[in-house]
């Protein structure tokens, strides 16, 4: 009950509320006390905090000069202590409200982070809002509140590759990922359909490959056609600042570059990249269509000195202390190429791989070796699994769990995200007037109930499941208002999955989950967040006559 009262979202592990239901009000002007390490959390606090309620958040403490003695009492206080409610988890912390003000104290900085997004869940909706309103007053239940996260990767993959996300966009995801203790953010930079990222070596990259003459409206099996040429790309100095941006809210990004397949941006860029003794690779332009595209990488050591080029600029872009992974893909590569390519062919006898297969996991092989020596990890979709994964090598099973329960169970590390469960661009209800409806129906309590950890794997296997992300794809969502619909609500019910600590799913109480959400809803408002309304879509969210690929029935659980 207390958790409703507060609406918290996602659910903390403990939280008392006073019985008497007393409340700490804030005077006009807070003084914050920052404690030894929690500099950059104050920063923000008085950044973000401040904006809504239009504190300063003068220091206070011995000899800062603030009031008469220079010794006042802070009403919000930041300590990091690592042994806090001897909980040894780095993102954990501990919340104490009472007739002093708020003392927040973490066991690292992210997790002093953490504690001040549920203060701000605790200020009410306002508390969101980028300038202050009237007349408003605030003041904190008196509490006691200890927390702490269930997986370290809790993450969220947008797709930036097929319809471009503005720099904007993208730092408002990282607010928003942060709002809810998501502390991975995964861009997909490029696919067929656009390269999103400046090489400065390569710089028909994003000369040419970054903008396409037009994109198909709707699913592929769809008429329609948007005849307005679509693209952009983020400069390096953009890219710096979105790192920078996340890690200050304690969010990794991992960066994907897609090979060998979905490469068709490149290879339009680049023709030498492609097979050219099979297609006249200097007649293709960036790919206007969505699903797998044929055209994909060729075996070649030039190819593999290219794409050398282009994680050499990548890893200055992403540090190893913000990004230690790098996802290089590896799905969907159709071998037809491969297989009528004498070069190919010859390729493989030389290599001596196990067809075309084989090539496959050679490119992987090759940059997790490379990747390694540069102190990073590589991470791709389940395919890489295919013709035998590299040593190295971590997974993103999105195909199901298979993929996943096989490369934990071989010691692999693993990232979940089974289509079938997390696809955010998968359709919320049935009925006519979901907007553009691919895939199976994932409603808000379907995503209540995922669980990243099947219970076939052993425990030895388990402890190799990083997390879980939520993944995004925007071939058919063309703008933020409509990426806002895919992901909200079902984001916040994710990140209670990944964060709190779960019963079975068949024994989640998702009517106790809902009774949270009136209150979560008046702040993704107050964000300015264009979710879907539990009623259904308004009717400017709505997109008839645009033809999707619902999937009818229960998907499999695979």
């Amino acid at each position: 009950m207390d958790l409703i009262r507060t609406g918290l979202i996602p659910a903390p592990r403990v939280v008392l509320l006073d019985e008497d239901g007393r409340r700490f009000a804030f005077g006009p002007e807070p003084l914050l006390d920052a404690g030894p390490g929690t500099a950059s959390v104050a920063r923000w606090l008085r950044r973000e905090l401040g904006a809504a309620t239009g504190w300063a958040l003068p220091a206070a403490g011995a000899g800062d000069g603030v009031g008469d003695g220079g010794d006042a009492v802070a009403e919000l206080r930041l300590r990091i202590d690592p042994d806090v409610a001897g909980d040894p988890g780095p993102e954990s912390y501990v919340i104490d409200i009472g007739e002093g003000g708020a003392e927040l104290t973490g066991a690292t900085a992210a997790g002093l982070f953490w504690g001040t997004q549920t203060l701000r869940q605790l200020l009410g909706p306002d508390a969101y809002r980028r300038a202050p309103l009237p007349g408003r007053a605030w003041s904190l239940p008196y509490a006691r509140v200890v927390d702490g996260p269930r997986f370290g990767w809790r993450g969220m993959m947008l797709d930036v590759a097929r319809h471009f996300m503005p720099k904007d966009g993208v730092l408002r995801y990282i607010d928003l990922l942060a709002a809810h203790k998501l502390n991975v953010l995964h861009l997909h930079l490029t696919d067929d359909q656009g390269w999103r990222i400046e090489i400065g070596r390569y710089p028909r990259l994003t000369e040419v490959g970054a903008r396409r003459a037009r994109s198909r409206r709707g699913h592929r099996a769809s008429p329609l056609w948007n005849e307005t040429p679509h693209g952009g790309f983020y400069t390096q100095d953009d890219i710096r600042e979105i790192v920078a941006y996340a890690a200050e809210r304690h969010v990794r990004v991992v960066p994907e570059i897609d090979v060998p397949g979905h490469s068709q941006a490149a290879i339009a860029a680049y023709p030498e990249l492609g097979n050219t003794d099979v297609v006249d690779t200097a007649a293709l332009g960036v790919w206007d269509d969505w699903g797998i595209c044929e055209n994909v990488l060729a075996p070649t050591e030039a190819v593999l000195r290219f794409y050398e080029g282009v994680f050499e600029e990548l890893l200055e872009l992403f540090p190893a202390e913000v990004s230690p992974f790098v996802h290089i893909g590896g799905d969907e590569c159709p071998k037809a190429q491969w297989k009528a390519s004498p070069a190919a062919q010859e390729r493989i006898r030389e290599l001596g791989v196990d067809g075309e297969d084989g090539l496959q996991s050679w490119f992987v092989r090759h940059f997790d070796g490379w990747l390694a020596e540069r102190g990073r990890r590589l991470i791709g979709w389940d395919e890489i699994l295919e013709g035998g994964l590299a040593p190295g090598a971590a997974v993103s099973s999105w195909r199901g769990y298979a993929g996943g329960v096989a490369a934990a169970e071989a010691g692999h590390d693993v990232v979940m995200c089974p289509e079938q469960h997390v696809y955010l661009d998968h359709r919320q209800a049935d009925g006519e007037d979901e907007p553009v409806p691919i895939g199976y129906v994932r409603s808000l309590e379907d995503v209540y109930r995922f669980e990243p950890l099947p219970p076939k794997l052993s425990p030895e296997a388990a402890a190799h499941v990083l997390g879980a992300q939520a993944n995004m794809w925007t071939e058919v969502t063309e703008d933020q208002g409509r990426v806002d619909y895919q992901v909200f609500p079902r984001l916040a019910a994710f990140a209670e999955v990944v964060w709190s600590w779960q019963p079975a799913p068949e024994e989640r109480d998702f009517a106790w989950f809902e009774g949270r959400m009136a209150a979560h809803y008046a702040r993704l408002d107050a964000l300015g967040v264009g979710y879907r309304p539990p009623g259904g879509p308004l009717p400017w969210q709505r997109r008839p006559g645009v033809l999707g690929r619902p999937i009818e029935g229960a998907p499999p659980n695979v």
